[in-house]
């Protein structure tokens, strides 16, 4: 039986240039409500341009960008406000502003959407909700440089969800972390996916982190995660892309079973 849910983000022939380089090459995929996408490829493979063309942040020279099933391949920046204001996003290493508190930080995105705006009240509840998702509520005074590397990621994490957004957007949201740091951000990534039904896309090099999100679901009763069995697999989709193409699109046991020497890389590579 064909997915009926909503088509969420799609691709079409994409191609971005940067003066003479391509950074995107023709690609086309399509992610629908609640799936899963996992991105691999080597460094400058297109992972992060493809987020930010998502975003609206890089315009294509060819093919067409649909997000929520509008089309924002031309769209001017001050339209593209309201497609924005329901995207998440974790960029690399977190992207805090060093000057703002964790409170201000956290609240960004609520105070310069337009779409957003809200009482000053109302932020602060909702800020405070999305620090407690991530278990940092007593941050809020705080500043970035006062944090460790893996708050700072969760921090990044709860600006990401404070908006309850229907698509997040994380780029290597484990890097540079150690393993029980790592794990600790994946889990809420689960936690954010099961308990919103978000649709997630996750660029990374760790193929830990597409193991996880594939066979893995939030248990809210303990807080932690517990293998999902048929849950998620069927919903998750591994993508390698390779200078700017997409060589591979499939299930995790497709990925673990091709022979492809560049596709082979990024299967349980190990720390």
């Amino acid at each position: 039986m064909p997915n009926q849910e909503p088509l969420v983000l799609e691709f079409e022939n994409v191609t971005v240039r940067f003066e003479d380089s391509t950074a995107v090459d023709r690609l086309s995929l399509a992610m629908r409500a609640g799936e899963t996408c996992i991105l691999f490829g080597a460094a400058g493979s297109g992972k992060t341009v493809l987020l930010k063309t998502a975003l609206g942040l890089l315009r294509p020279a060819a093919g067409r960008v649909r997000v929520f099933g509008q089309d924002i391949t031309a769209l001017r920046e001050r339209e593209l406000f309201d497609i924005r204001s329901r995207i998440g996003v974790l960029f690399q290493e977190g992207g805090l502003f060093d000057s703002l508190t964790i409170e201000e930080n956290v609240g960004y995105p609520l105070a310069n959407q337009p779409a957003l705006r809200c009482s000053p009240e109302e932020m602060r509840r909702r800020v405070e909700e999305a620090l407690r998702f991530v278990e940092l509520e007593h941050t809020l005074e705080k500043v970035p440089s006062e944090l460790s590397g893996g708050m700072r990621r969760r921090v990044g994490i709860a600006r990401a969800v404070v908006t309850d957004p229907r698509l997040v957007l994380y780029d290597s949201p484990t890097a540079g972390l150690d393993p029980i740091t790592a794990f600790t951000i994946m889990t809420l990534i689960v936690k954010e996916r099961d308990l919103k039904n978000t649709t997630t896309a996750l660029a990374t090099h760790r193929y830990q982190d597409g193991s996880v999100l594939a066979n893995f679901r939030y248990n809210p009763a303990t807080g932690t995660l517990e293998p999902g069995g048929n849950g998620h697999a069927g919903r998750t989709r591994f993508l390698v892309l390779k200078e700017g193409r997409l060589v591979f699109e499939g299930s995790q046991a497709e990925l673990e079973a091709s022979t492809d020497p560049y596709i082979a890389r990024f299967v349980k590579r190990e720390e």
